[in-house]
């Protein structure tokens, strides 16, 4: 096979989507001959959509300066912002991405337009580089302008990469800006055009990770699941892809997650850090080792838990509330406080719904109920900013809880029936059995021990079913069970294993949890009851019918 045969079966395989066979051929065809800038410009996409990120820059590069010697500034423009945005995106190296955008910037500077000329989709993308990197840092009004200049100029120029990214940004920018409906809006105009099949595979799978993150972000769960299912349609159908495949696989299992699936979305968190591992430093590793962390919190695996979150934190990604409730269910109120107050003072505003559902959770399990009502009140107000199903669901649900700590146990029934449905209707089956637990000590406040026990016992066949210990430990006692001085239900428990005579080995063993938590657990059961012995809080519980 000569060298021509080799570039049209690289060429071949392009237009077919066989990126590792394009790229092979494409190597091969260049040790011939040098590519020319078209060519160099393909094969820098084989190897965006192969993870090689390396040859990717230097392809751009090689392209850049290709189309420059040519005289076609224009696409040596584009050349320029894929160079830009690769290395922002995949490497963080904004000073060097900025140093090639300037250099194209003043390649196009002499190019002026009459009147009559058609317009040039490489001004529109080197406006839309800086926007990017606005947005990416939290000043949505500062990039918002740009972000539109860069639109228009993408629709008058039919230029679909150009109009689909700038259309992301806007969409976006007017989410953060506090406007969702509009930006939603958008978002769902941009993906027409992704699903059809109008743009390039490389702007493809950004659009489709991008908005399946702000629905998340936004608690567009409906929304989410159907562009994760469209994403794993479009990964299925291009089996070299590399980087959005590993991002589909950590969407997927937030969606199975969601769905009640847990022992797949483990698998499939799991395979997703293999796949984002290599090439090392990928931006979307941190979401995979954060989805395994709340994949091991949920299942009592404590220890591995904290790994994955450590490991999660190393990559930038924000831990908390998963931490937060991770400490709390250890035992460690104070860590647990401390780090969901540290992330409600610093997190954006599209986060804080997740970080105040969590911290309502955190103060009425420390007994703080008027700090409890303050944070399920704000959540309550963003509920009605936002529309969305889930963010309604959560707030309803908080509400409940507080209102149950308060001793208004029939008022809280009726927000937590709301809850109930709303969690239902989205099919997600453990905050609808987190809610029975709660109705069902409503339902015991209120004298119905008949209802109470069979809302637990609604609660702990889905807990069985998909495998949270925690929750099956934690509610596996009746209703009417009392908590005093302040006991919190892990404490509980450890003084129920060591009023049965074990050892804190033993109880380790049997809770999930290591000897250390055992000893801080302890510490304070005996603080809290006043004795400073294990006899003292064996016959503690005993007096006070805890076994």
């Amino acid at each position: 096979m000569n060298a021509t045969d080799v570039l049209d079966l690289a060429r071949k395989s392009f237009r077919e989507q066989s990126w590792k066979p394009a790229f092979d051929c494409f190597r091969l065809a260049d040790r011939h001959e040098a590519l020319d800038a078209t060519d160099l410009d393909r094969a820098a996409r084989c190897a965006y959509l192969l993870g090689h990120d390396d040859e990717c820059i230097r392809l751009l590069e090689r392209a850049f300066a290709a189309h420059a010697a040519d005289g076609r500034v224009d696409t040596a423009g584009e050349s320029a912002f894929w160079l830009s945005f690769t290395l922002t995106m995949n490497r963080g190296e904004t000073a060097l991405a900025a140093g090639w955008l300037a250099r194209a910037e003043r390649l196009l500077t002499p190019v002026h337009r009459a009147e009559h000329d058609p317009v040039c989709a490489a001004h529109g993308l080197l406006i839309l580089g800086p926007a990017i990197a606005m947005l990416m840092q939290g000043d949505a009004a500062l990039a918002l302008p740009a972000l539109t200049e860069a639109h228009h100029i993408g629709l008058e120029a039919g230029h679909r990469d150009l109009t689909a990214l700038s259309g992301l940004g806007v969409g976006q920018a007017r989410i953060l800006l506090g406007d969702p409906k509009a930006g939603l809006s958008i978002l769902d105009e941009v993906m027409v055009s992704v699903t059809s099949g109008e743009v390039s595979q490389v702007a493809a799978g950004i659009v489709y990770c991008a908005v399946i993150i702000t629905c998340h972000e936004t608690y567009q769960l409906r929304r989410a699941v159907e562009w994760t299912r469209a994403l794993g349609t479009w990964c299925d159908a291009q089996a070299d892809l590399v980087p959005f495949r590993g991002q589909c696989l950590v969407h997927r299992a937030e969606m199975l997650q969601l769905r009640g699936a847990w022992k797949d979305a483990m698998e499939q968190a799991r395979f997703a850090c293999r796949k984002l591992a290599e090439p090392p430093g990928g931006p979307a590793i941190g979401m995979a080792l954060y989805e395994l962390a709340e994949l091991h919190r949920l299942h009592g695996e404590y220890d591995a838990a904290d790994t994955a979150y450590r490991r999660a934190a190393g990559y930038g990604q924000e831990t908390q509330p998963g931490l937060a409730r991770l400490r709390l269910a250890q035992g460690d109120t104070g860590s647990a406080r401390a780090g969901i107050e540290r992330a409600l003072a610093e997190t954006v505003p599209l986060l804080r719904p997740r970080m105040l559902e969590a911290a309502v959770e955190i103060a009425l399990s420390c007994g703080d109920v008027a700090l409890a009502r303050f944070r399920a009140e704000e959540l309550t107000a963003l509920a009605q900013k936002y529309d969305s199903t889930a963010l309604t669901a959560m707030a309803a649900q908080a509400r409940g809880a507080v209102q149950l700590a308060d001793g208004d146990p029939c008022t809280a029934l009726d927000c937590l029936r709301t809850a109930w449905r709303l969690w239902h209707d989205l099919d997600a089956p453990y905050p609808c059995a987190q809610i029975r637990i709660l109705q069902g000590r409503c339902c015991a406040a209120l004298g119905d021990h008949e209802a109470a026990r069979m809302e637990f016992d609604s609660a702990t066949a889905i807990f069985r079913e998909l495998g949270a210990e925690p929750d099956l430990r934690a509610f596996a006692q009746p209703t009417d069970v009392p908590r005093p001085a302040g006991l919190t239900p892990r404490e509980i428990e450890v003084l129920r294993e060591l009023a049965g005579g074990r050892t804190n080995l033993d109880i380790a063993t049997a809770l999930f949890i290591s000897e250390k938590t055992v000893a801080r657990h302890l510490s304070n059961i005996y603080a809290k009851l006043g004795v400073t012995s294990r006899a003292g809080a064996t016959a503690y519980a005993y007096e006070h019918h805890l076994v």
